[in-house]
């Protein structure tokens, strides 16, 4: 079938779409009607927001879980935030539900990580986020740190530490976006500090090798690896896109490699 794609043996071109008004008319029978009514309505809540999971695991393609894994656990998050869900809130489900579902996989995700972390440190951490959830279904708004502080009975410089220690590490090379088709790394994000001492790309036959390039190749790995600035930097003083600045970049690095 064209455009058929089968996660957790579920067909997603098939997966229905519900209305607002719908979705609304369910969560009353979760409330009001007995415990089959109820369980009748719940499921037909989950089937019809499996969609919203499919496009919050999207998010996640680079981390190497296995997709399957990331939408079963998508599912948790959907179904915890349907269990939850106050209709007497003015906000839609998606708008509530999308960070719980988010929040899941990113639990999922520290709990699989290999950099080890104490125990106590993770509890407060959990801690944390959970409060952090309560705080921004109580309040309608992203909850500061020294309010989340303020409820666990921690300081604010603790749960901060907490939060940073189950952070799982980014590679340098995970893209951020993409512009015009090529991608963004987070290493074209990050500034070299020591490249201002003139320790990298020294040498005559550097120089040499540089002398063969077009003024606008020099004059970008110049400010690149001489200068220390980031891609962003050299686009906003050269005057064109930061994809053009990365082209360019390549293509003069590979130039380079081969007069070497």
């Amino acid at each position: 079938m064209t455009g058929k794609v089968e996660i957790c043996g579920v067909n997603t071109s098939e997966l229905p779409v519900l209305t607002n008004e719908k979705m609304r008319g369910l969560f009353r029978r979760m409330q009001e009607e007995g415990p089959v009514e109820r369980a009748r309505a719940r499921t037909e809540l989950v089937q019809g927001n499996l969609r919203l999971v499919l496009s919050v695991i999207q998010r996640f393609n680079n981390r190497g879980e296995p997709v399957d894994d990331l939408f079963q656990i998508g599912c948790i998050g959907l179904m915890k935030a349907i269990d939850n869900f106050d209709l007497g809130q003015n906000v839609r489900f998606s708008t509530y539900a999308v960070p719980m579902i988010i929040g899941e996989i990113r639990r999922y995700l520290r709990d699989n990580n290999p950099i080890r972390v104490s125990r106590s440190l993770r509890d407060l951490a959990y801690k944390a986020l959970q409060m952090r959830d309560i705080l921004t279904h109580r309040l309608g708004r992203e909850p500061r740190v020294q309010e989340i502080a303020r409820e666990l009975g921690a300081a604010p410089d603790e749960v901060l530490s907490a939060l940073d220690a189950i952070q799982e590490p980014v590679s340098l090379f995970e893209p951020i976006y993409e512009d015009g088709g090529d991608p963004i790394f987070v290493m074209d994000q990050i500034r070299d500090d020591a490249t201002e001492d003139g320790q990298w790309l020294q040498g005559i036959a550097l120089r040499q090798a540089m002398g063969h390039l077009a003024s606008r190749e020099q004059r970008i790995l110049d400010l690149r690896f001489f200068a220390g600035k980031t891609q962003m930097e050299v686009a906003d003083e050269i005057g064109i896109s930061q994809a053009q600045v990365s082209r360019l970049e390549k293509a003069a690095l590979a130039q380079m490699r081969r007069l070497l």
